[in-house]
């Protein structure tokens, strides 16, 4: 795939999928050819105004497409993203990569076995503020999250630490480089039958503490993450898109002081950032930004500290 438009489905155009469909379907080098949902009428409608075709059976995707991204629920992952990673397809599919461990390793297994790309929809790592904030995080000692968001209509089947934790998981996975040696975790259902509200405290073999909350039942939308490093403090802010950054400059003899402020970020949407990673990796063979191991190892880390709620 060098020069021609590459075509590509969407399976599952639910909150998130439509939001693939309408992206990839205005990307200059791809053709959204199909989308596919169990509902007829909803991959109808989502798919008729982008010229896609509408199909409630994957199996009519085999051979008419060059890739697929995956926004089904998370129980149906495995099941969906297997018969297309077998057959070479390259896939993207949505975090959490799987329900299981085991079942992402089925997932990893065919990639593999078949040389497919495969990449998880893990948007944040795609956030502009994240990949300039990247040059600045060098070796944080101490990381504190806060992700609360308002009770939702969608990603009910699964805990909030899957469903939202899992983001800021998967940045901090990716800018500590270290093994997470001991975990303490707490997490109440309030709404539902399964946690809405979560806290988890990560220590990391180099000593860096990482600290999370995760809420689906906040009156209030936060998304932030701070790193404290030697000298150094940044502030992310993931939905404004911002960089604050501060320093301790010592100078000759003088008191130190705390010097700095926002850093410069050139917004973009991210899920867009995402698509377009995707599709390169796909059309070239290379590594897309988060690949299937990289979603595994969020989902270990999450799956732990379900585990030790």
């Amino acid at each position: 795939m060098t020069g021609s438009k590459m075509r590509v489905a969407v399976i599952g155009v639910g909150h998130l999928g439509r939001h693939h469909a309408r992206i990839l379907s205005n990307l200059e080098n791809v053709q959204l050819v199909a989308v596919a949902d169990i509902k007829a009428d909803r991959a109808a409608q989502v798919g008729g105004p982008l010229g896609a075709r509408a199909t409630t059976d994957i199996r009519e995707l085999f051979g008419a497409v060059d890739a697929v991204t995956i926004a089904v629920p998370t129980e149906a992952h495995g099941d969906v993203a297997l018969p297309f990673l077998e057959r070479g397809i390259p896939v993207l599919v949505e975090k959490p990569l799987a329900r299981t461990l085991r079942e992402a390793d089925r997932m990893l297994a065919a990639a593999c076995g078949s040389g497919a790309t495969f990449a998880v929809g893990h948007t944040e790592r795609h956030n502009p503020a994240v990949r300039a904030a990247t040059t600045v995080v060098s070796h944080p000692r101490f990381i504190e999250v806060h992700r609360l968001g308002t009770f939702p209509e969608r990603s009910l089947d699964i805990d909030v630490v899957f469903d939202l934790m899992i983001h800021d998981l998967d940045i901090v996975l990716s800018l500590v480089h270290s093994e997470v040696e001991t975990i303490d975790a707490v997490g109440v259902p309030v709404l539902t039958d399964r946690v809405d509200i979560a806290n988890a405290r990560l220590r990391f073999a180099d000593g860096c503490i990482a600290n999370l909350t995760a809420s689906r039942i906040s009156r209030d939308r936060v998304r932030k993450i701070r790193f404290f490093q030697p000298d150094a403090y940044v502030s992310i802010d993931y939905a404004e898109q911002e960089v604050e950054v501060y320093r301790l400059v010592r100078g000759d003899g003088a008191r130190p002081d705390i010097q700095g402020g926002p850093i410069a970020v050139e917004r973009e949407e991210p899920l867009r950032r995402e698509m377009i990673d995707f599709i390169a990796a796909a059309r070239t063979g290379g590594e897309p930004a988060v690949d299937g191991e990289q979603g595994r190892r969020a989902l270990e880390v999450a799956t732990r500290i379900v585990e030790k709620m």
